[in-house]
């Protein structure tokens, strides 16, 4: 409550702040000076999202308000009740969330990955970075709603491998099927399945594969393999249609491991269960089984014994969308904290008139804004690079959580409450530090990528001792 010393309440201000009308406003001061030099300091009060939009190339700025438009008329009006829908049975999918696939299959949005004519993406946007164009899509659908947005982007991971690989011959017959199908309102799902019940971290990190027992084998017979074992936590494995399975191949080790196209009606496959989770509920987590499953060998992806590298290159590059997810949660949170700020009263005050408060909301806005730089910085260049990549999930997913957790203090008891959508961010936003390499995991991505350079300090250093 306001002391008696504080000053009475302005609604033209806020605290500790000049009205913008004020002759000692920058709005009003920099008026002042001359035209020559106002386009340098100008004073703007321009939406934060419409500045961050203006200033990318007009392709991408297009790119990211459809995205956006989509977003709010497909995921909004779902996200509150897809939330609370009851937990479904592996392979049932709720009517709207089926509608809400369709709908992104006839827009393009699960075929992006590629141009005209194999995918959707736009001529405008072949010049510009896919990286940078999965990143604007991500954190657009994860602003509005984390489990609606893996629904749909699961898919694009699904997918990765089998664009990475560069086999033209696999992107006929699997990839282009598929995209044409989406586009033409049947959505074909692909699922991305490396984690085993005993290989979490250890299918993500050459340390840890060096002694890892593969699970899932791959062993030779006429015309291909049969493939037995389990992959768990699976996003998106309950509804895939094609899934890329990594598997040892028999008598060997992870360096054997092989990505194998595994289409779900196929005699010996079984999705199991899907997980009852914390966060992102309205996309399936799937355990599948593989009990001999037949695989033939056109349906071998990049070549025997490339699944590792096919592997590290599809994290690398999923690793990007996965910290724009943490930015669009952290965009949430924020959203919902100043939103609630203006509108709830302490005192007789709006509650974003006072100082602490207006502190808090600049902490999270920097915060935010600082990581969608991060992650906008590393997905500009044509490769994904380790460091960077692991660096920006990590970073900007701890930057969600923390975010999320400040604006759940700025709510105060309003925060537990489901409608005011902070307590969902947050939950949503503790999955991304969990998934596609725990944060640990990818800040020793990071190192590692370090390796050469460390190594070459250190002897250099055992040369030169101080």
């Amino acid at each position: 409550m306001a002391s008696e010393s504080s000053p009475p309440y302005d609604e033209h201000a806020l605290a500790g702040h000049v009205p913008t009308s004020s002759s000692l406003s920058p709005r009003r001061a920099f008026e002042r000076l001359s035209r020559v030099v106002q386009p340098f300091v100008t004073y703007s009060p321009a939406d934060p999202w419409d500045a961050d939009t203006d200033s990318l190339p007009k392709p991408l700025a297009d790119y990211r308000r459809r995205v956006r438009a989509f977003a709010l008329a497909n995921l909004g009006p779902r996200s509150l009740s897809a939330d609370l829908d009851p937990h479904a049975a592996p392979g049932d999918c709720h009517p709207a969330n089926r509608e809400l696939l369709r709908t992104a299959g006839r827009e393009g949005f699960l075929s992006d990955l590629l141009p005209r004519p194999f995918g959707s993406m736009s001529p405008r946007l072949v010049a510009h970075p896919l990286f940078l164009q999965q990143t604007l899509k991500t954190e657009e659908l994860a602003a509005v709603d984390g489990g609606l947005m893996l629904l749909v982007c699961a898919h694009d991971l699904g997918v990765a491998p089998v664009v990475l690989s560069g086999e033209m011959r696999a992107l006929r017959s699997f990839v282009l099927p598929a995209f044409r199908s989406s586009e033409a309102g049947q959505p074909h799902l692909f699922a991305f399945a490396i984690t085993e019940p005993s290989g979490g971290s250890d299918v993500e990190d050459g340390h840890g594969a060096r002694t890892h027992r593969p699970g899932v084998v791959a062993r030779r017979t006429e015309g291909g393999y049969l493939i037995r074992g389990r992959k768990c936590f699976i996003s998106g494995g309950d509804l895939a249609e094609s899934v890329v399975v990594f598997a040892a191949l028999e008598g060997e080790g992870m360096e054997s491991w092989t990505a194998f196209l595994v289409q779900s009606h196929a005699h010996g496959y079984r999705v199991t269960r899907t997980e009852v989770k914390m966060g992102m509920r309205a996309s399936g987590t799937a355990e599948l089984e593989l009990d001999d499953v037949f695989v033939p060998d056109q349906a071998v992806i990049g070549g025997l014994r490339s699944g590792w590298a096919l592997n590290r290159a599809t994290l690398n590059m999923s690793r990007l969308p996965v910290a724009a997810m943490g930015v669009g949660f952290a965009r949430a949170a924020l959203e919902e904290a100043t939103r609630f700020a203006c509108q709830f009263r302490l005192a007789g005050r709006p509650l974003v008139s006072f100082q602490e408060v207006q502190l808090a909301l600049a902490e999270m806005a920097a915060e935010t804004t600082a990581a969608r730089a991060m992650v906008w910085r590393a997905a500009a260049r044509r490769q994904a690079r380790q460091g960077e990549a692991s660096a920006a999930k990590f970073h900007c997913t701890d930057v969600a959580r923390r975010v999320c957790e400040t604006a759940m203090d700025l709510l105060g008891n309003h925060a537990i409450l489901h409608d005011e959508r902070v307590e969902k961010a947050l939950r949503d936003a503790r999955l991304t530090q969990i998934f596609e390499g725990t944060n640990e995991i990818n800040r020793l991505s990071a190192i590692e990528d370090e390796q050469e350079r460390l190594l070459r300090a250190i002897e250099s250093n055992g040369a030169n001792p101080r």
